[in-house]
């Protein structure tokens, strides 16, 4: 323990010698201590939950509680009545600016005695006012013993509650070392209330699952273990998360019960589809936080709106809190923000929007309520919070939504100049805290009818009628629609902008994904007894196993390692010499991939080749067959390292005696050997696949931590049913590597054929084709259910890893209806979005896109008259080659444009391919200057261009309302079709092509001549004849 406890003695003597002097200046007036002369502060058992100010003090001034541990506190010294393990700790904060006295106690308890008496006595000694905290009580043995010793003195003395001189000289305001822990804890409570609580609470009312408040709070509780979540929030440089703890417990409520306090435990009803409101408060090195949301599922409009000015009074305290601000003048602006928006609210309203908050969980010292004449200052930090209590849902027929409650808590800190809001991550904004499950619309209020002036008669309201045809009401809404989305499509490419402008700032450099290329020395031969024997007669010797080539230079045996050489080659000198040339890797050279070879000087002197003559031609073409062979494998190797550079290797399986299994699986990619059926199981940390099942066979492991997104896909409209996984990593299965891993079952059954082979050994009848069918589906039927409670169970074991995933991984299953067909590889397939992402896992090569890696979509070859379009998906990963999905059916376009749409995806058009690679290398080369140019607006202006030339075309031709008017009269007065109409048009035609060629008799007659004058004629006629009279 001693080695745990480390007393910064520095902030100690800082902090005390502050406390002190503040003490001291304050004789004068007696306005904050009130004229004390001495001070006590008695902490008994350790505290449970909140501390109380006593303690509070205690981790103020020492970092620890220390319990039963006695501070006697006078103007000229600190007196510490404690055991002697703790004034071990102690023992080095003497010799500061004000005297520190320990005072051990030991196992005699006359001599206990005695100690408590002498500071009874120095108590009585610094005057008769003692600064005590009367509203606290502490218990245990030693505070029994200290109440004795001080009531045999406390007839004589005055008491004088400290509570807040505490606060005022102590507590509420925080140094930069308190302000940091404060924040980081805030920081960790808004992440997992956003990153955590919101996923967890939607996909529970998604699926529909019941689930108690107590169990849904205490699954929010244990995510404090999980110290991978809170390295993922990066909450700060420094930040630990082993010095959490919870101030705040998790609380959720929902279902008419609401405590805005947050002090009863969550109860064991289920989490109800309507208002939930949710609570937690993290504490780190003893400094606490809190954070409390309010969150509507299928809101009504009152609801709205009651919480928009909610939202609204919450942002009139927050700009009202500042340094020299009185408490009730807080209160009192908020109070003024109801009255003009909701004033029959005001009964639903607190008396006090926020409190102190820091060691303690609650400061009731420092209030803002309508009562309050405390001055905030800077440094201070609060809890603030607005809320609306018991209201009432007039339409609900619910009898758990009757009544509801809002509540919107954070933690903030008072500057200067106004508020830094330390939990501003978990937004509270309309549009984050709706949540819309229900896809029935409220009806729209019918709008009133005008009343019509009886002198008008029967005559229409309005002369422009804008729709006459259903055609043009059709139009006129896909209009609509378009308009919509091109406006929503503005704003994610331009908030897309923005982001990438805050991303990359300027002075960046590239973003190619390359880190620099150093210089390796190669080493051949660590001594010289390491060379082969063939060295000592002074020949080129190719020495395969060390990869070099020894070189006879000035009579010694030089080595150069195979990675220096560039090539080497043959020429024949003559009849009987040949030369071996050998090329070394040096600067500036200009061709081939080595261009950016790095060397350790790039200015020192290169040998560029050495060549060699002999006489024996065959020792000197195996020489260079052998060194290009050795420059093949190095770069075979060279490429197999670098193509294993992302290969993890992951945590060993932790097994379980009794795991659950699902057989009759094949796995792709395949093992090698014989295709048989395996199984898998799930196990504590992951799970495995066995190769023909039992025990023995080939495995595949993976573990929970490697998973990012888990697929079920139905067999209905497809062979097989799947159960795929795309890992975060890729992990090697044979020779090969994959990021995904996939389990199927064929869905058809083999011994039915319906092809009338040998199989089928008897006709079937219509009722026995029926028979079958039925049994068809429901087969199919039962291994869907069957492999989607097995998806399950993984989700469920990779919840109860604790030390595996960051986040939770759910069951993710492919949206059919929304899908289109495409090529993303080899062929056509069809590919389906889901949640997450849009995949293709019915055919290999696999394709799992996550909707949260993609940067911009765009959609190539969108011109009128192709019968199919191109889509590029572009990632957030500049160094990752765009996917492409070629050859999509253009009636795909528009439901392919709406569901990028829908998920805030942000895409173009255009009409032509583009050299995406080109564009890449643009992007990585400067990130910053891409974006400064405008980013990918190029791509967002070639679609406006295109469709900018397109209105033009359309808007050629333009009537006036007149003319439109008189259009309608004249087709109205020539509704009596004309039959001599079309008669006289074509005469017309005929008479304008005479001038310009014969008639289709003419031409006739003319070929029936030619035909008689070769014969032709003769014989049809002939041949007619015969066949007459078969």
């Amino acid at each position: 323990m001693s080695d745990e406890i480390v007393i910064d003695k520095n902030s100690f003597h800082t902090r005390l010698s502050a406390f002190v002097t503040q003490w001291k200046s304050d004789k004068r007036s007696d306005a904050l201590f009130s004229g004390i002369g001495s001070i006590f502060i008695c902490v008994g058992k350790a505290s449970d939950g909140a501390y109380p100010k006593s303690a509070a003090f205690q981790l103020w001034l020492l970092g620890y509680e220390f319990p039963a541990t006695l501070f006697v506190i006078t103007q000229d010294a600190l007196h510490i009545v404690t055991t002697k393990k703790k004034a071990s700790f102690l023992e080095g904060l003497k010799g500061g600016k004000v005297p520190v006295e320990i005072h051990i106690r030991g196992k005699d308890a006359d001599e206990n005695a005695e100690q408590l008496k002498k500071c009874a006595e120095i108590i009585k000694s610094s005057g008769k006012k003692v600064g005590v905290l009367t509203k606290e009580a502490p218990q245990g043995p030693f505070a029994d013993e200290w109440k004795k010793a001080y009531g045999e003195i406390s007839g004589d003395l005055e008491e004088t509650d400290i509570a807040l001189i505490m606060s005022n000289a102590a507590l509420a305001v925080k140094d930069e070392k308190e302000l940091r822990a404060i924040r980081d804890a805030s920081r960790a409570s808004s992440g997992i209330m956003k990153d955590y609580f919101v996923d967890e609470m939607s996909g529970i009312l998604d699926e529909e699952k019941k689930i108690p408040h107590s169990k849904l709070a205490q699954q929010v509780a244990d995510k404090i273990d999980d110290s991978k979540f809170f390295q993922k929030l990066k909450v700060s440089s420094s930040f630990d998360p082993m010095n959490l703890d919870w101030a705040t417990q998790p609380v959720v409520q929902s279902g008419g019960s609401y405590d805005l306090k947050f002090n009863t435990d969550p109860d064991s009803d289920n989490l109800h589809a309507g208002v939930i409101i949710a609570a937690l408060g993290l504490r780190y090195q003893s400094y606490a936080s809190l954070v409390a949301r309010t969150y509507m599922v299928d809101p009504t409009k009152e609801q709205e709106s009651n919480y928009k000015a909610l939202v609204a009074v919450h942002e009139v305290v927050l700009k009202a809190i500042r340094d020299g601000v009185q408490g009730k003048e807080v209160y009192s602006k908020a109070l003024a923000a109801l009255k003009s928006k909701k004033p029959d609210l005001e009964k639903n309203f607190p008396k006090s929007v926020g409190y102190g908050i820091g060691i303690e969980t609650k400061d009731i010292t420092l209030s803002l309520s309508a009562k309050s004449s405390r001055v905030l200052k800077d440094g201070m930090t609060l809890m603030i919070q607005t809320s609306f209590q018991d209201l009432e849902s007039k339409n609900s027929k619910d009898k758990r939504a009757k009544t509801y409650s809002m509540v919107i808590t954070d933690t903030v800190r008072v500057t200067a100049d106004g508020t830094a809001v330390f939990t501003k991550d978990a937004t509270y904004d309309l549009d984050s805290v709706c949540f819309f499950f229900n896809d029935d619309e409220e009806p729209a209020p019918k709008p009133k009818e005008k009343k019509k002036d009886s002198r008008i008669g029967a005559v229409a309201q309005s002369n422009v009628v804008t729709t006459r045809t259903r055609n043009e009401r059709a139009a006129n809404v896909d209009a609509e629609k378009e308009n919509q989305r091109r406006e929503h499509q503005k704003e994610l490419h331009k908030k897309k902008h923005t982001n990438g402008l805050r991303k990359y700032t300027e002075g960046a450099g590239q973003l190619n994904g390359v880190e620099e290329k150093k210089f390796h020395k190669f080493d051949s031969y660590k001594r010289e007894e390491d060379f082969p024997s063939k060295v000592k007669d002074l020949t080129i010797v190719a020495d395969v196993k060390n990869q070099s080539i020894i070189l006879p230079i000035m009579g010694r045996p030089v080595p150069f390692h195979i990675n220096t050489i560039k090539n080497a080659s043959t020429n024949p000198e003559g009849e009987r010499m040949v030369s071996l040339r050998i090329n070394f890797l040096s600067p500036g050279q200009g061709v081939g991939r080595k261009d950016d070879q790095p060397f350790e000087d790039a200015n020192a002197h290169f040998v560029r080749s050495l060549t060699f003559r002999s006489a024996d031609k065959d020792r000197m073409n195996a020489i260079a067959a052998s060194i290009t062979d050795m420059k093949k494998d190095n770069a075979r190797r060279e490429q197999e390292k670098k193509q294993l550079e992302d290969v993890i290797a992951q945590d060993k399986i932790i097994l379980d005696r009794r795991p659950q299994k699902l057989d009759l699986l094949f796995v792709r990619p395949a093992l090698d050997g014989k295709r048989v059926p395996g199984e898998v199981q799930i196990h504590t940390n992951g799970i495995r696949y066995v190769h023909g099942g039992g025990f023995g066979g080939q495995t595949i492991d993976v573990t929970y931590a490697n998973i990012r997104h888990l697929f079920f896909q139905s067999c209905k409209q497809e062979l097989i049913v799947i159960i795929h996984i795309h890992l975060n990593n890729p992990i090697m299965i044979g020779k090969r590597k994959t990021k995904d891993v996939q389990f199927y079952r064929e869905a058809t059954d083999m011994q039915f054929d319906e092809t009338g082979n040998r199989k089928r050994k008897h006709r079937y009848g219509d009722e026995e084709e029926f028979e079958a069918e039925q049994e068809e589906r429901r087969r199919r039927s039962d291994l869907d259910k069957q492999f989607l409670a097995f998806a399950k169970r993984i989700e469920e074991a990779s919840r109860d890893d604790k030390s595996g995933r960051d986040d939770n991984l759910r069951v993710d299953v492919p949206f059919r209806d929304l899908g289109f067909n495409g090529v993303p590889a080899r062929s056509s397939v069809w590919i389906s979005p889901t949640t997450d992402c849009l995949v293709q896992l019915t055919e290999p090569p696999f394709m799992v896109v996550t909707l949260d890696d993609i940067e911009v979509v765009h959609l190539e070859r969108v011109q009128f008259g192709l019968k199919n379009f191109d889509m590029v998906v572009v990632f957030k990963d500049f160094t990752r080659p765009p996917q492409h999905i070629n050859t999509i059916p253009v009636e795909s376009l528009d439901a392919v444009k709406d569901w990028l749409d829908s998920v805030e995806i942000p895409f173009s058009e255009g009409p032509l391919n583009l050299q995406w690679s080109t564009i890449m290398k643009t992007v990585q080369a400067d990130p910053h200057a891409f974006f400064t140019d405008g980013g990918w607006s190029f791509l967002a202006a070639e679609s406006d261009d295109e469709d900018g030339e397109e209105s033009e075309e359309e808007s050629a031709f333009e009537m006036s309302d007149d003319e439109v008017a008189a259009s309608v009269v004249s087709s109205e007065d020539e509704s009596d079709f004309d039959e001599n109409a079309s008669a006289d048009a074509s005469d017309e035609d005929a008479s304008g092509e005479d001038s310009e060629g014969e008639d289709w008799d003419e031409l006739e007659k003319k070929a029936k001549r030619k035909d008689r004058e070769s014969g032709l004629d003769d014989e049809e006629e002939k041949s007619g004849g015969k066949k007459r009279k078969r």
